[in-house]
């Protein structure tokens, strides 16, 4: 693992500060690759009690006190579940081939489980007819972080083995209403995302942790619950695999498979403590869900540093999971310093898979930021860092088939700037060309198997615990003059670079 981790170092030395002068664009990149937009049904859809849709863990989260920076929720978010007509043509216009949406479960299962919402299916049937009859190509992600709350009253949702079994059953729901028509389904978005900021830190829907227990979350333990959620996910996105591969896939000729998140991590010295602390940083964000998937097991990392408090595979499930997928999603925006964690205090005070991982990380060295911040306080511009990214997952991974499922910045929502001001978003404009520009080198040049890029997002959205405070869309959505859109620069320039033809 040491002789790894100096290779991945030497790599990056390799790609950090290098620029690409050309001009690219869609005819860059080789024949067939797909260019798309992405969104989640909670932040978009809004209608959250219209059609017998049953509440969710982020309607319930979202309307308690002091979970969401500018006490906003999605009840309404941007209405696309009434204007997708009006949004899939903003994506004809710009040239893109396909659009990353997730349906909403309790739209189909208002309960998780039990019977069938039609007005649910009926829905998206309308959604993914109306992309097709526009030629946008649909890619399905099956769950955006929105569980059933009646599933979370009933057994504590994802600590629950039951899980496993509620979700595969509504998956192969989805496969059998949808998969006539949708080839490309993702079965979960971020696991990792879910597993830390719900149960370990609570900072996001259920809101379990046990940092300040009682004052900031009333339930949770951030040192187990973490890894029995993301060991419940895993299971039930090979469940759900297995579904579809033995009822599905040879019949309607898709593909499936899972959306990761991924921040690169860069030593933050040359020294080997530092090093092997970024490796470790990986393993604990990217390695965590991707490991198993390859090789039916968690990175050795994990094993030996968090002991019995992470589950373990039986011999069935870890042939389950080994290879339960068709191609491996990627998330990635931004790119973070990893050194040595020297004492624990900071993993103690902050949640217990940071304490795990031995590595502190964090934006900056001293005072020096890695890269120009967009709006949020985690996002820092590190174009090199997708290039790194997609090369450690060829050289250490097998090199799998990646599509790029997110890839933006975002943009505040300051009452003292002018929307003309605002829709000159030069910078997202900057950001995409570089990022793309360094995507494209790792594919060319590097061989990475590199096959699509979405864009998050369309539409300025409900970010989460941000709300509306933040702004990752191509296109300004007007909260105060009924949620009209309108493009930014950003639109400009990806309909320049759509428009040139691939060869």
């Amino acid at each position: 693992m040491r002789e790894f981790a100096f290779g991945v170092l030497v790599m990056m030395v390799v790609f950090v500060g290098q620029t690409c002068s050309t001009n690219i664009s869609r005819a860059s990149f080789p024949k067939g690759f797909v260019f798309g937009t992405a969104s989640s049904a909670y932040q978009h859809e809004g209608a959250v009690k219209e059609d017998g849709r049953g509440p969710t863990v982020w309607d319930k989260f979202a309307h308690s006190f002091g979970k969401v920076i500018d006490g906003s929720n999605a009840d309404v978010a941007v209405d696309q579940y009434h204007r997708y007509p009006e949004d899939i043509n903003l994506m004809k216009d710009m040239g893109m081939d396909a659009y990353r949406f997730s349906i909403a479960w309790s739209r189909i299962y208002p309960n998780g489980t039990g019977e069938i919402n039609q007005a649910g299916v009926e829905h998206y049937n309308k959604l993914i007819n109306a992309l097709l009859a526009n030629g946008i190509e649909p890619y399905v992600t099956l769950y955006h972080w929105d569980l059933p709350q009646s599933l979370e009253d009933m057994y504590n949702g994802w600590l629950s083995p039951q899980s496993i079994n509620d979700f595969a059953r509504y998956a192969g729901t989805c496969f059998q209403n949808f998969g006539d028509r949708v080839k490309n389904w993702i079965t979960f978005n971020e696991p990792h995302t879910v597993a830390v900021q719900g149960y370990d830190v609570g900072l996001q829907a259920p809101g379990r942790c046990s940092i300040i227990r009682g004052t900031f979350c009333k339930a949770g333990d951030s040192g187990t619950e973490p890894y029995i959620v993301g060991h419940s996910m895993l299971l039930a996105h090979a469940a759900a695999a297995d579904v579809y591969r033995k009822n599905y896939k040879r019949k309607q000729n898709g593909r499936i498979g899972i959306t990761l998140d991924s921040f690169w991590y860069e030593p933050s010295t040359n020294s080997t403590d530092d090093i092997e602390a970024a490796q470790r940083a990986i393993d604990f964000n990217l390695g965590w869900f991707l490991e198993p998937l390859i090789t039916g097991d968690y990175p050795r990392t994990m094993r030996t540093r968090v002991g019995n408090r992470l589950p373990k595979f039986s011999q069935a499930e870890s042939s389950l999971v080994k290879g339960s997928y068709d191609f491996i999603g990627i998330n990635h925006y931004t790119t973070w310093y990893a050194r040595l964690n020297r004492t624990n205090i900071i993993g103690v005070l902050l949640n217990d898979t940071v304490s795990d991982s031995g590595a502190f990380t964090f934006p900056l060295k001293g005072l020096r930021p890695i890269g120009d911040r967009a709006n949020s306080v985690w996002l820092y511009i590190v174009p090199h860092g997708i290039r790194s990214l997609t090369n450690y997952i060829k050289q250490k991974y097998g090199n799998p088939l990646v599509i790029i499922t997110e890839n933006g910045m975002d943009d505040g929502n300051s009452v003292f700037t002018s929307r003309k001001d605002v829709l000159k978003d030069d910078k997202r404009v900057k950001y995409h060309n570089d990022y793309l520009e360094n995507l494209l080198a790792s594919i060319k040049e590097d061989g990475c198997n590199v096959k699509g890029y979405f864009v998050w997002s369309l539409l300025d959205n409900w970010e989460w615990g941000a709300g509306y405070s933040s702004r990752f869309g191509l296109y300004y959505v007007d909260y105060n003059d009924g949620l009209k859109r309108y493009p930014k620069n950003s639109v400009a320039w990806f309909k320049n670079f759509l428009t040139t033809p691939q060869r």
